[in-house]
């Protein structure tokens, strides 16, 4: 099937029409700076490290009440975590929850390439 979508560079964004008429662009990476968000590179990290430690806690088979005790808080904590209603979560905190799963974090710090505009803060699991 030929895509018809014509695609223009514009600020290192992909924007074009779809058949019907809608715009649509390329996502820069982070849905929540896509939407406008405020403080959207922490609520990214913040999901990541989620994901990381609900993929860890559902491997393990906890229950919300065991991984509750795994991680020092009550299990609304845990059902929140699970929910990803992350607000009550700070950055530090979620790291904090990967060493008590026996996880290592690592932080790098670098230089960005000249290529790209903008630094960034990136999560990655291994």
């Amino acid at each position: 099937m030929k895509r018809d979508l014509q695609s223009k560079k514009t600020d290192r964004t992909r924007t074009g029409r779809t058949r019907a008429g809608h715009a649509v662009s390329q996502s820069s990476g982070n849905v929540f700076a896509d939407l406008g968000l405020a403080a959207a590179a922490e609520k990214q990290t913040k999901v990541r490290l989620a994901v990381a430690i609900n993929g860890i806690l559902d491997d393990a088979g906890l229950r919300q009440a065991a991984a509750a005790r795994r991680l020092g808080v009550n299990q609304p904590k845990v059902s929140a975590l699970a929910n990803y209603r992350l607000e009550g979560f700070s950055v530090e905190r979620l790291m904090a929850f990967l060493n008590a799963l026996d996880r290592d974090v690592e932080i790098v710090i670098r230089p960005k390439p000249r290529a790209r505009k903008a630094a960034r803060i990136r999560v990655s699991a291994a």
